[in-house]
């Protein structure tokens, strides 16, 4: 049994990720070899990382009480780590929204991204991956043609996500798909976004 973790990261009932989400969970519940299961980053409502997290860790190796923000972005931080570590898959359905990733997934990941849980430094400084071995499917959704190459430099959603997966994560991106254009080329769009969730379905037979 595989455990596919498919995370949701817009809100939007009709944005166009949102579709991507849905379209590969209906497709990947069909094989009976995968255990999936979701997380919302905008339901969880993630506290922001920062220095609550911080003066959470410094309490704890002193015994003393945390207070209810603290303990509200411990809980996220373990609940966030408990479901990245389970999965063997991890499947991020995520809009460009002012050229970058949803605040909210950008929390999941700054709870992730641990040194001492993802990585760790060796005697010689060297980095190495503590959770190596998972696979990464990006599903992303962007209005504009962020792939020409003019247009690519400005993209820090996929390009982002990429860099952190593989240099930091250690995890292998085995499939991308991108809906990208429909919003700067509307009479078109009704295709483009067909054509890319055909291949969101095909990513999720493949696992």
């Amino acid at each position: 049994m595989t455990n596919v973790l498919v995370i949701k990261a817009n809100n939007r009932p009709d944005g166009i990720s949102t579709k991507m989400y849905e379209t590969f969970i209906e497709e990947a519940k069909k094989n009976s070899r995968l255990h999936v299961t979701t997380f919302d980053v905008f339901e969880e409502n993630l506290p922001h990382y920062g220095q609550d997290l911080f003066n959470a860790f410094g309490k704890l190796q002193t015994n003393e009480e945390l207070n209810e923000r603290e303990s509200a972005s411990l809980a996220a931080q373990q609940k966030a780590q408990k479901a990245l570590s389970d999965a063997d898959v991890l499947v991020f359905a995520f809009p460009l929204w002012n050229l970058t990733i949803p605040s909210a997934l950008q929390a999941f990941i700054d709870y992730n991204l641990q040194a001492g849980f993802t990585f760790k430094y060796n005697e010689q400084g060297q980095k190495e991956f503590l959770l190596s071995g998972k696979r990464v499917i990006l599903l992303n959704a962007r209005g504009g043609f962020y792939s020409a190459p003019e247009m690519n430099g400005m993209d820090m959603a996929v390009n982002y996500m990429r860099t952190v997966m593989t240099n930091f994560f250690g995890f292998d991106i085995t499939d991308e798909v991108i809906i990208e254009g429909h919003a700067q080329d509307p009479e078109n769009a009704s295709a483009i976004i067909a054509e890319g969730l055909e291949k969101v379905k095909e990513a999720a037979a493949k696992l």
